[in-house]
Parts: structure tokens; sequence; C-alpha cells
């Protein structure tokens, strides 16, 4: 911005320069030709009574050394002889004779004027006045030069007074951008300080206004979620219930730790939920200890592996033997794999096939989930969230929780068809 309106004032400013430059440069030029020329005029016609009174040699002579000391004056006698040195053409002075009229002209060497004087007898004198081709400029580059450092002068201050105006409306700016490049990083208590012009002054308060209510916001629904959250306790003690009335049977205790560690995760979540906003935000944030994802994925399917033998559906694994350590929370890469296996359930019939691979390369550690389902459709819908990809009612999170999980640690999500027939799902994590 500084560079456009700097431009902008070069350009205005030179057009205004220039456009009063040039007249004036004409004009200075005109006014010192007119200088010398009326001066020569003036000598010219000086000597005219001096001829209405004698046409002697000598007394001519006495009269233009009396009124030119340069050889600028000289005199055409009636008897064709000169007192001077002439520097107009001879077809020039005969003109003048003729004519008998002044006779002004522009010559090689210089400017010359011819003034006849007529004397009794009808006999013609010619005065003539030479200016130098020199003296007609005399002065005129000097005061172009002066007028051009003016000009100089003047564009470079108003370059420099648009600049330094620039340079706040940029230090206005760059602050309103790196305030909101913070808010957008998670940065919940940064504000900025209007200042700049009115338009800016009130972006920056705008900006805080907007900052204020997105921490409004925010609370609002951290605390919907951990009331939410909390509604959950009542049904799950009517489990318990039902779980202590089964009494002592396998199907009793799988609930009774079922609803155990669901009952740990509400906790979790109401525990997050009712954090302050400010905690995390826009300060040093502790460390993440690496995790294993063949161990984490490895933990997790041993959970979903006993619905699957419900289900009669038959669980192929292939886990790389190499490490595996990525910069993840072992909670969230769960949710991840948990997501990732869930949907095959909800998505594909009982007895469908399904199969779990983790490998790496240099960079990275792939997670890959394949089916032997009707696939996905629209796999760019799926990512969408909250939209189900199989249209079953589900929330649509899971693949949404996936993706943000792969972006955060540097990988990607990526849906296509699996060899089984179905869907495959393939997620990279950048290892540590």
């Amino acid at each position: 911005m500084r560079r456009a309106l700097a431009g902008i004032a070069l350009a205005v400013t030179s057009m205004v320069a220039l456009s009063f430059l040039i007249p004036l440069a004409l004009l200075v030029r005109e006014q010192a030709r007119d200088r010398v020329t009326t001066a020569a005029e003036q000598r010219a016609s000086a000597l005219s009574p001096v001829l209405a009174l004698t046409t002697r040699r000598s007394d001519v002579q006495q009269a233009v050394a009396e009124l030119d000391s340069h050889d600028r004056l000289a005199v055409r006698l009636p008897d064709g002889g000169f007192v001077g040195t002439p520097h107009a053409p001879r077809e020039a002075l005969d003109r003048a004779v003729r004519s008998r009229g002044t006779l002004a002209m522009d010559t090689a060497e210089g400017w010359v004027y011819l003034q006849p004087v007529v004397l009794p007898r009808d006999r013609v004198a010619v005065v003539e006045a030479y200016v130098p081709a020199a003296d007609l400029t005399r002065g005129v580059w000097a005061s172009w030069g002066v007028m051009s450092l003016l000009a100089l002068g003047l564009v470079g201050g108003s370059v420099l007074v648009a600049d330094r105006l620039g340079a706040r409306v940029v230090r206005s700016s760059q602050s309103l951008k790196r305030a909101s490049l913070a808010l957008g990083s998670g940065d919940l208590d940064v504000r900025v300080e209007p200042d700049g012009p009115p338009e800016l002054q009130d972006a920056g308060a705008a900006f805080n206004t907007m900052a204020d209510r997105v921490v409004e916001l925010l609370a609002i629904e951290r605390e919907m979620v951990a009331d939410l959250s909390h509604r959950l306790r009542t049904p799950l003690t009517a489990l318990y219930l039902e779980a202590d009335l089964m009494g002592p049977s396998p199907g009793a205790r799988r609930i009774t730790a079922a609803v155990s560690q669901l009952e740990s995760e509400l906790d979790s979540i109401i525990t997050a939920a009712r954090t302050p906003l400010a905690a995390g935000q826009g300060g040093a944030q502790a460390p993440v200890r690496p995790c294993e994802v063949t161990e984490v994925v490895a933990m997790r399917l041993e959970f979903w592996s006993v619905l699957a033998k419900q289900q009669n559906r038959i669980c192929e694994r292939s886990f790389t033997p190499r490490r595996t350590p990525v910069r993840f929370l072992e909670d969230d890469l769960a949710a991840v794999v948990d997501a990732l296996i869930g949907n095959v359930f909800r998505h594909t019939p009982q007895g469908t096939a399904f199969a779990v691979r983790v490998e790496r390369d240099d960079r990275h550690v792939m997670l890959t989930v394949d089916d032997a389902g009707p696939g996905v459709a629209d796999p760019q819908a799926a990512l969408t969230r909250g939209v189900s990809v199989g249209g079953a009612g589900s929330t649509g999170l899971g693949l949404d929780i996936v993706a943000r999980a792969a972006q955060a640690a540097d990988g990607h999500l990526e849906i296509s068809r699996a060899p089984m027939g179905g869907a495959r799902v393939r997620v990279s994590f950048a290892l540590v």
C-alpha cells in the first residue's frame, strides 16, 4: 500500500508540476528574448535623430560608438556605405530600403533588427541592431535548472508525505492482520489497539467486538456440551441398575464394563468443556508425548473384535514391525480408530468383512481401514461435517474428526475403493 500511495503521489505531483513548468519555461525563454530584442530596438531608435541631422561618416561613427561598444550596431548610409559591421543579408537591407518599414529576422548567428530612416531628398538610411544567439537565451538555462530543482523538491516532498501516511495505514492494517491470524490460530485473548485512519479505527473496534463475541459464543457452546454430557448420567445410572438386575452373567459384566468406560469418557468431556477458555490458549502449551500408532490400533481393535465376532465379521489385520511414533494424544488417536472402525459397523450389514493395516514410510504412518460393504458413493460429501456417509441417521462427525486429526498431525485423509469391494479410508500421520 505504501508503494501504491507513493506511486499515486508521484504521478499526480509530476503531472501538476509539468503542467506548470512547461508553460513557465516557455515564458521565461520568451521574456529573455524580449528583453534583449527590446534593448536592441531602443538602441536602433536612438540613432534615428542623429541620421536626421547628419549622414557624415565620422559623425555617425561617433554616435554608434557612444551607443554600442560591442559592435552590435551598424548603419547603411544613403550612398551605400556602411558604418560598423552588418550582420543582415543584403537582400534584407534592400527590402527595408524599398519598403521603408522595420524588419526583424533570425539569422544563423542571432537576431537582426532593421529600422529604415527616411532623409531629405528621398534618401533612406538603415539602422541595424544585432543580437547574438547566446544573448537570446542568456539566463534561460539557469532559470530552467532552478525550476527543475523546485519541481523535484515538490515531487519528492509529496512522495515522502504520501509514504509517511501510507506507513501509518500499513502499520494499522498489519496490526489488524496479525491479530486476525492469532485469533484464527486459537489465541482468544488477542485484541488490537484501534489506530490509523478513522476507517481502520472502526475496523479495529469491530474486530475487538467480534473477538469478544467469539469468546462468549464459545463459552456458551462449551457450557452446553458440559450440560448435555451431564444429562447422560441419568440413562447411565439406569443401565447400571439393569446390569445389576441381570445378575453375575457374562453379558452383565460386559455391559457394566462398557458403561464404566462411557462414564469415564463423559467425565473427561465435562472436565474439558468446563475448563476456562483461556487455558491452553494464547500461551505455551504442554508438549504432546509421542504415542505408537500400532499399539493404539491394536488395543482398539481388540475392543471391536468382540462385537465383530458377535456379528460374524471377518477382521484382517496387518501391522508394520517398525516403530510408528507420532506426536498425537493417545486418546485422540483412539478416537480416530474408533471412528473409522465404527463407520464399518454402522454403515455395512452384519457379516461384512473388514481389514485394518498400519504401514509406514520414511515420513508418515498410514492407517488403512478397508471393508467389503457398498462403499462410499460421494467421498467429498462424506467429508462434510454433519453429513452421514450412508444416510443411516448418524451424526456425520466421524470422518470430519478423522480429517481434522490428520490435518493436525501434518497428514491427510483419503477415501477410495477398497480391493475388498467396499470403502477404503486411509489416514496418514507425520512421524516424530
